[in-house]
């Protein structure tokens, strides 16, 4: 025994019985979910897990390669915050993920359902098929009646469960008046096992129960692959959705709370601090800083924010913490305003009509009409309802619709998969297809082709005593000029100067005392200096005029590679920014681009994409701000960042996963491939067909030949599929 009992002083016995002292809660432990977007092996796998693991405080890391998430277990005071820097000082990109959001991604019902009846047809149609060859093979009479009766009684509840999804399909259609691809499907498969069963009933050759459980099960695996597709999609985009962690410091009687975003209401007080997010709109009431409106504006200069400032929804907030009152929260804030402009995109959409369902138009009459024509036709020869059906019934087998069912999932997948590794999302069924139709790109400017994040141009005109006391002013900052500042300085092996009194003034700088002078790196009019067009951070060491230090915006990895390649391909390239003209023109001359229009307001981009396709352009949009969301909703396809905004990836149909944007040229190139292989299986299908179709109407498609032309043509569109791998 080793616990120890302390005396009491309590004297009543009730409170000798209860505790003497706080009740604790025992320990909880923290789990924190962190995306990985940039790893890619093994040996990043090691390297992270290590990495967290050896960090105080953290239980265990472990890290889902392809998921590219790390799921930690820590204790209750670690944050992510704590965690992201360990991942990025290990050389890899971090981003936090709403653990609770992720939940929803852990049951995949739809999936194993489907995986399911797919093994039960795949179990079933193997142990028929035994069967019927040994009837190929000779057997005869009571021998042969025995295994067709053995192949009903496998074939008939095995179809029952497996082709569910067929039949549930194929009645939600009929109900309504329409005909899908599912109906033909259905009605072969009811068709040939009531041909069957009358067939075995009165001692007939042939049965055809092997082609019915065949044609299920390949069906089945078009299917599964087309739902593998969506899952994979689906996932990843719950995984940027967890990316918009859903937090706010709320304010009352001066102590800050942590609150839900979904707990905050008109008039609350709430605290943003540096480098945080604005979770509603508002106006300030206490504070000064500056704000970064690019994602919402396309301005890449910083805006200086005071009492009195309004605020949107999804600004940054840069240098100082700043108290707002909320004015609009949830839906009524301006990010949500922006639904509208995503419902018009979903419509948009949903008027294209795909490659499959103009096939399955053509397909499903022409089919019914062709069994229908058979059974008449030799119902008028023979006289024989029983031979009659049985033709049509191979008919109606022999045309199954792989290249519909099997051929085109089996594409999307191989194309989607391949886009995957290369880090790009495809979220829309039809996508693919309009992407391969592309001829006019439109790139937004900053957070698409630039990173939003400035670099110095002009770090070589200042002298070393100048840089090294900018450099000791930068690093008392975390605003992105002074980070870059640092960056540059120290890459250039610059030390810092020995200063005094440093300290930050929010919204307008650093100053402090060097060698008995008073020294201020910040903005232009804090320190005497003129203003220019271009973003600036201003030295003045108080010995002679205030010194600038210039900044463009860094550009995006692959920008200058995508804008080649896409132009290398023919496609004609546009920039369209709402920055300012000398930034837009700027970037223009370093891509080489000669169409380009600045200043551009959210309805001039929607306004000039919907020209170019009245004009017959079909526009790829790729952007990331809240103003780039009505043209993204407007163009014949789109693709965003995942830094981007929820609403501009919402309205997008294809989401850049990466930093690196030269997967997009190559992404166009798969999506032709994709399609010209789509085309392939359609022609394959049709050569199948017109060789197939004579054999049956004739009556020559015995079961034998309809189960080897039917597995030939489902093998054959699934190989030219896999080529695109």
């Amino acid at each position: 025994m080793t616990a120890q009992l302390r005396p009491s002083v309590a004297v009543c016995p009730g409170c000798v019985a209860g505790p003497d002292g706080p009740v604790q809660d025992a320990p909880k432990e923290a789990r924190i979910a962190l995306s990985l977007p940039s790893i890619h092996c093994q040996a990043c796998i090691s390297a992270v897990e290590r990495g967290l693991s050896a960090t105080p405080g953290v239980h265990s890391a472990r890290v889902n390669l392809t998921l590219k998430r790390a799921m930690i277990e820590a204790d209750p005071e670690v944050r992510a915050v704590d965690l992201i820097p360990v991942v990025e000082g290990l050389g890899y990109e971090a981003h936090e993920l709403d653990a609770t959001a992720l939940s929803a991604t852990q049951n995949d019902k739809a999936g194993r359902d489907l995986l399911m009846r797919l093994a039960v047809a795949g179990f079933a149609s193997m142990n028929v098929m035994l069967l019927s060859v040994s009837v190929w093979s000779g057997a005869t009479d009571a021998t042969r009646d025995m295994f067709h009766w053995i192949s009903a009684a496998i074939a008939l509840p095995a179809i029952a469960f497996s082709a569910q999804p067929f039949f549930v399909n194929a009645w939600s259609a009929l109900r309504v008046r329409r005909l899908n691809m599912d109906v033909p499907i259905v009605l072969a498969i009811v068709l040939a096992l009531t041909t069957s069963l009358w067939e075995t009933s009165l001692s007939g050759e042939h049965a055809y129960f092997d082609a019915a459980l065949t044609l299920t099960f390949f069906l089945l695996a078009g299917r599964y692959l087309d739902y593998r597709t969506r899952a994979v999609a689906r996932s990843a985009a719950e995984e940027l959705t967890a990316l918009e962690v859903p937090r706010a410091i709320r304010v009352i009687d001066g102590d800050a709370y942590e609150v839900p975003v979904a707990g905050l209401a008109i008039g609350d007080l709430v605290l943003v601090r540096p480098g945080g997010r604005m979770p509603v709109d508002g106006e300030i009431v206490e504070g000064q800083s500056e704000l970064d409106r690019s994602l919402l504006t396309g301005e890449t200069l910083p805006v200086f924010a005071a009492p009195g400032t309004c605020v949107s929804a999804g600004e940054v907030n840069l240098t100082g913490p700043l108290i707002i009152r909320a004015t609009a929260v949830g839906e009524d804030t301006s990010l949500h305003r922006m639904a509208d402009l995503v419902a018009i995109a979903e419509s948009g959409r949903s008027r294209y009509t795909s490659l499959a369902d103009s096939a399955a138009k053509l397909y499903a009459p022409g089919v019914h009409i062709l069994s229908a024509l058979s059974f008449l036709g030799w119902l008028a020869y023979s006289g024989d309802m029983r031979t009659a059906l049985n033709i049509a019934a191979a008919v109606l087998i022999i045309t199954c619709p792989c290249a519909l069912g099997l051929a085109v999932p089996a594409v999307t997948t191989a194309a989607s998969g391949r886009l995957f590794k290369k880090g790009m999302l495809i979220k829309h069924p039809t996508a693919l297809e309009r992407l391969a139709e592309v001829d006019t790109v439109v790139f937004d400017k900053t957070g698409t082709l630039t990173a939003g994040t400035p670099e110095v141009t002009n770090l070589g005109d200042h002298d070393r005593g100048d840089l090294q006391i900018a450099l000791a002013l930068a690093e008392a900052s975390s605003h992105p000029l002074s980070l870059s500042l640092v960056r540059a300085a120290r890459d250039a092996g610059i030390k810092p100067a020995k200063l005094a009194d440093v300290t930050e003034v929010p919204g307008f700088g650093t100053e402090a005392t060097y060698r008995g002078n008073r020294v201020r790196l910040g903005r232009a009019a804090w320190v005497g200096a003129q203003q220019g067009s271009q973003t600036a951070a201003w030295l003045d060491t108080g010995a002679g005029d205030p010194v600038g230090f210039l900044f463009v915006d860094a550009l995006r990895p692959g920008a200058e590679d995508a804008v080649k390649m896409l132009r290398a391909s023919g496609k004609d390239v546009l920039l369209i920014s709402g920055d300012t003209t000398g930034a837009v023109e700027d970037l223009a001359q370093r891509l080489g681009l000669s169409k380009w229009v600045a200043e551009a307001l959210p309805q001039d981009k929607v306004q000039r994409v919907q020209a170019l396709t009245d004009d017959g352009c079909k526009v790829l949009m790729v952007g990331d701000g809240l103003n780039d969301t009505a043209a993204l909703a407007a163009a014949h396809v789109s693709i965003s960042p995942a830094s981007a905004l929820d609403a501009a990836r919402v309205a997008s149909d294809i989401v850049l996963l990466g930093q690196d944007l030269a997967p997009i040229a190559d992404a166009v190139d798969t999506a032709q491939k994709a399609t010209r292989r789509i085309r392939e299986n359609f022609r394959i299908a049709t050569v199948y067909n017109l060789i197939a179709v004579p054999l049956a109407v004739v009556g020559l498609a015995t079961p034998l030949i309809a189960a080897l032309a039917m597995s030939s043509s489902s093998i054959t569109v699934s190989l030219n599929a896999l080529r695109l791998r």
